[in-house]
């Protein structure tokens, strides 16, 4: 019998071959329980560490000690207070602690956002020009500032990533850059640091790391069948961990599986050779940037509207990831499309997310603002480039 996917999919769209690709990430992986012991075997002995964290959880929770009896004996300079979306004003006071002392390592302690803003540092310290640059202008970085994690939040995937998002506070953007030159040297994965997690922390992070796969797979059908069948284990992943953390955050088997789950979904694996998206992170940073919405709750609002407006472009993939990972099977292909963006909606109901603007306040002003931040930036979104100014605000609408 053919599958669903085969009865659904259009007879007019031509599967693509693969893209051309290179893929490298250097980025060695310490998990695993007590792996943070290990950190003096990947630091050099004479450096001077710069020591970035947020706002002091990793004192509470014992990883603060850890770190320090690891790294005993050397030069420590600490910078704490990196806000969970980092502010720049915050981080270019970290370039100068750098700057002044000759610090020649940072050490990130915490989640995506300290991680993230700790690449930035790394990268401002030797550019040339406005530091902001790097992430308003796309420019260039061609040196960086070594640096390791220690991961305290699944999430966003930024300890196995080169990747970088930063919000200008003063002017209400948020932005992002990548860059090779500030992908982690290490870092270290211990799924216990997931136990004293506040339970909406868990809930955010599964959102995101499941969007993240959403974001590199319904694009359109490529023939890049182990991308697929990738993006689509890491989903049921965290479609079955993901609520056995939320039940019990000590179960230290789900803690693993939803930690390294969460790391490979942004470590360019199943981005190789494949179209990508992204659309739904922009109009998520915009909806942070105006009202401070937690990044993976913007994204569970998002997704499900985007997947309604682009139905019919992504609809061919929709239908493939409908069959393998909500295991549906309706008799058409418009039923099969609504009950994957009805199930993925309720999927982030179910860990405790918000999925409509109404639920977070934000109504037509803010959907205004953004539809005309983005028409001043000129562009198009989408693995197409088909997302205009004014398909965003109806993407929006359909979050009301």
């Amino acid at each position: 019998m053919p599958s669903i996917f085969n009865i659904f999919i259009d007879s007019n769209t031509k599967l693509l071959t693969m893209d051309n690709f290179v893929f490298h990430n250097p980025v060695k992986v310490l998990f695993g329980k007590g792996e943070t012991a290990k950190l003096s075997r990947n630091i050099p002995k004479d450096s001077k560490i710069l020591l970035t964290y947020g706002g002091g959880s990793i004192k509470k929770n014992g990883v603060y000690d850890q770190v320090m009896a690891a790294l005993e004996g050397y030069d420590i300079t600490e910078f704490s207070g990196i806000e969970p979306n980092p502010h720049y004003e915050t981080l270019m006071k970290a370039v100068e602690i750098i700057k002044e002392k000759s610090i020649d390592f940072i050490l990130a302690v915490g989640g995506g956002s300290v991680i993230d803003g700790s690449k930035f540092v790394a990268a401002a310290v030797h550019f040339d020009g406005e530091p902001w640059d790097i992430l308003a202008k796309a420019a260039r970085v061609t040196k960086a500032v070594p640096l390791g994690a220690v991961l305290t939040l699944p999430a966003t995937g930024s300890e196995m990533n080169g990747n970088s998002v930063v919000t200008k506070w003063e002017t209400k953007e948020k932005l992002a850059f990548g860059s090779p030159m500030v992908m982690p040297q290490f870092s270290v994965l211990d799924p216990e640091t997931i136990y004293s997690l506040p339970i909406k922390q868990v809930s955010n992070g599964i959102a995101d790391a499941f969007i993240h796969v959403l974001e590199q797979y319904l694009t359109y059908p490529v023939n890049a069948p182990i991308q697929d069948r990738f993006a689509e284990g890491i989903m049921q992943t965290l479609v079955e961990e993901g609520p056995k953390v939320l039940a019990n955050q000590k179960d230290y088997d789900a803690a693993a599986n939803f930690m390294w789950a969460a790391t490979m979904a942004l470590n360019g694996l199943i981005a190789a050779g494949v179209p990508q998206d992204w659309a739904t992170h922009m109009i998520g940073h915009e909806l942070t940037a105006f009202h401070g919405i937690d990044h993976g709750q913007t994204l569970a609002i998002v997704m499900p509207a985007m997947m309604q407006y682009k139905r019919d472009v992504k609809g061919d993939k929709i239908v493939q990831f409908a069959q393998r990972v909500w295991n549906i099977n309706e008799d058409s292909r418009d039923a099969t499309i609504d009950a994957a963006i009805a199930k993925t909606k309720e999927f982030f109901e179910t860990i405790g997310l918000k999925t409509s603007l109404s639920e977070v306040e934000v109504g037509t002003e803010t959907i205004d603002k953004i539809e005309k931040r983005f028409e001043g930036r000129g562009f198009n979104i989408g693995e197409n480039a088909d997302i205009t100014p004014a398909d965003i605000k109806g993407i929006l609408e359909l979050c009301s």
